[in-house]
């Protein structure tokens, strides 16, 4: 009885250390639906390519949240969904979502690589889809 309950906690460990790791494009989506810039830019590397629309630059992680925040206050937001995922290679990740404002609609490019245990978010492009 003690090996299979030992090998039943063992599986439901793994499955769900294994949907964590899986879930990082679909809890980014979940927090652009909910205009969430501070728990997005939790994942952000110390500098960001940040492309949003027709701007843009290299940011700071507090810069980019700041311009993040000051996006999702003027393109409130609506309904995200993830469109696009590559998670095969285990040191990138990289996700498409469609993200619904009140004012439009936006595709969001999100570029990951890993850093130790983690990924983080390298590259962020917001632009309006045609």
């Amino acid at each position: 009885m003690k090996p299979l309950l030992s090998l039943l906690i063992f599986f439901v460990h793994f499955s769900s250390f294994a949907a964590l790791q899986g879930d990082i494009i679909d809890g980014l989506s979940t927090n652009f639906k909910a205009g969430n810039s501070k728990e997005i830019a939790s994942h952000f590397s110390p500098s960001v390519d940040l492309i949003i629309i027709d701007e843009e630059d290299v940011y700071s992680k507090a810069q980019a949240e700041q311009i993040l925040r000051s996006f999702f206050t003027k393109y409130i937001p609506v309904k995200s969904s993830v469109i696009h995922r590559l998670n095969t290679n285990p040191n990138y990740r990289y996700g498409a979502l469609s993200l619904v404002t009140k004012n439009g609609t936006f595709r969001v490019s999100i570029t990951m690589k890993k850093a130790g245990n983690a990924f983080f978010i390298t590259e962020l492009r917001i632009e309006t889809e045609k």
